[in-house]
């Protein structure tokens, strides 16, 4: 396994390149710049054969075709081996039905945990915390969210945040609190007083003040 040696090891920063890096995974060995074109979802799990990690798996099994539809792949990890992984995903199979149809990466040397700041002393010294990171087609970082390891994460609130993050690149908007497809979009603040004068008067947009107008797409 490897990391490219100009990457700092700590924690990534949103809008910028995210930590470049080579790893076995259950598919066979993958590298960061195999997504170039698509979205990723990189999400870390503290161990195998655990029961919340178990029932985040099996969510994002049941959600990869919806994950598929927005141009954007899957790929675990952990610091456990290859067997390790290969093992839990059969008994994932056997025990609830569910075929796990991304690969994981088995971070062993914890490499790519430390490149992306996913071991964190006060939570467990051996194991990385359960995170996600999302990274754009052009391979920048562009969301990343830590929880804690007795909570299990959103599938859900993941395709959210694609969905959002996909809109306001094609449509140059923001999107408010609890976004959805189909919601109306903020438009984005007015650079000068004549550009925010004209808002009140602009068809297109829901006008409440000159800083806050939304629009339907």
């Amino acid at each position: 396994m490897t990391v490219s040696p100009q990457i700092r090891v700590g924690l990534p920063r949103i809008n910028e390149p995210a930590p470049d890096f080579t790893a076995p995974t259950t598919d066979g060995v993958k590298a960061l710049s195999d997504y170039r074109g698509k979205w990723l979802v990189l999400f870390s799990h503290p161990a195998d054969f655990t029961p919340v990690c178990t029932t985040e798996f099996i969510a994002f099994a049941k959600h990869a075709d919806q994950f598929a539809k927005r141009n954007c792949e899957l790929l675990g990890l952990s610091i456990d081996s290859t067997h390790s992984h290969i093992a839990w995903m059969r008994n994932i199979q056997q025990n609830f039905g569910v075929e796990i149809p991304f690969p994981i990466i088995s971070d062993l040397k914890m490499e790519v945990a430390q490149a992306y700041g996913m071991i964190h002393p006060g939570a467990g010294d051996t194991s990385a915390v359960r995170a996600t990171f999302i990274i754009d087609p052009d391979g920048m970082l562009r969301a990343m969210v830590y929880y804690p390891m007795s909570n299990g994460r959103s599938i859900t609130e993941c395709l959210r945040m694609i969905d959002a993050m996909q809109t306001s690149d094609k449509n140059g908007v923001a999107t408010p609190e609890g976004w959805q497809p189909g919601d109306k979009v903020i438009v984005p603040p007015a650079h000068t007083a004549k550009a925010a004068a004209e808002r009140a008067s602009n068809p297109a947009y829901d006008y409440v003040d000159f800083y806050f107008c939304t629009k339907s797409l």
